[in-house]
């Protein structure tokens, strides 16, 4: 793995346990409110400056990182599996039946992602739960694709009719025997799919379908400052470049495992 590859996976480490020990690192509790500090610029009692109650930005920026990096990993989590099993099935039973839930993946990929998002989010409700199956429901399909054509390519390999001549059913085969070999294009996949779900619940909470109050992520830290931005950029800026930091991360970090697992990048 590249330098920059390995610096941006401890940059996402020293980020993830922040936000887990947030309530023992952040200087200040994120609800703190103090009129006498209201929009302070970045000093050194406030490093990152204060909002327009006098609550700490960094503190908030925190306790943000909690609610966005968990929206991340777990909607990525949750994708993977329901893509994985997807795709599997499919690109292993193959013919109509193939065709058919492939199909079924069309329709889902032909409607726009944010009106996905925005009508289950307006049906279920803001909160963490909806927001939570909104991105899971709309991010299955680009790796239910991935990992059909993967399954698709295995199935013919030497090893597998191998293994078919052995007496091995079919379950053992996909399980056992085809999705172990696609571990490498799974992990390279959910370091992507964290990236594209953390800015899709910060853009949802930066047009206000989001997280409902008393929550707060990067997203509605971020929609917080924007209408002071003129004059109180920081509200704005902070959040927005800890947002672009994190998934440029998870790019970097993903370029470098799928160098890591390609075959043809070892020899």
């Amino acid at each position: 793995m590249s330098k920059l590859s390995i610096v941006s996976g401890i940059f996402l480490i020293i980020i993830s346990l922040s936000a887990l020990f947030a309530p023992w690192i952040a200087p200040y509790s994120y609800d703190l409110q103090n009129p006498d500090e209201l929009l302070q610029s970045p000093d050194l009692n406030h490093i990152m400056g204060t909002d327009r109650l006098g609550r700490d930005l960094f503190s908030r920026i925190l306790y943000g990182a909690r609610m966005s990096i968990s929206v991340g990993i777990f909607t990525a989590l949750s994708a993977l599996i329901i893509g994985t099993i997807y795709g599997a099935i499919s690109g292993y039973i193959g013919g109509r039946i193939d065709n058919f839930m492939m199909r079924i993946i069309d329709v889902v990929y032909s409607l726009p992602d944010l009106l996905l998002i925005i009508l289950i989010t307006v049906i279920i409700g803001r909160g963490w739960v909806s927001i939570f199956l909104a991105l899971s429901l709309v991010s299955w399909v680009t790796v239910a694709r991935l990992i059909r054509g993967e399954v698709l390519r295995l199935k013919e390999m030497h090893f597998i009719e191998s293994v078919k001549a052995l007496g091995a059913n079919h379950e053992r085969i996909l399980f056992i025997h085809i999705l172990p070999n696609t571990l490498g294009l799974l992990i390279v996949t959910l370091t992507f799919r964290c990236a594209a779900a953390i800015l899709a619940e910060s853009t949802l909470s930066f047009i206000g379908l989001g997280l409902a109050p008393p929550f707060a992520s990067w997203g509605t830290l971020a929609n917080d400052g924007w209408g002071a931005i003129k004059f109180y950029p920081h509200l704005t800026v902070f959040p927005a470049v800890t947002i672009l930091l994190t998934m440029l991360c998870f790019n970097f970090l993903g370029d470098g495992l799928r160098d890591a697992f390609d075959p043809h990048k070892r020899i």
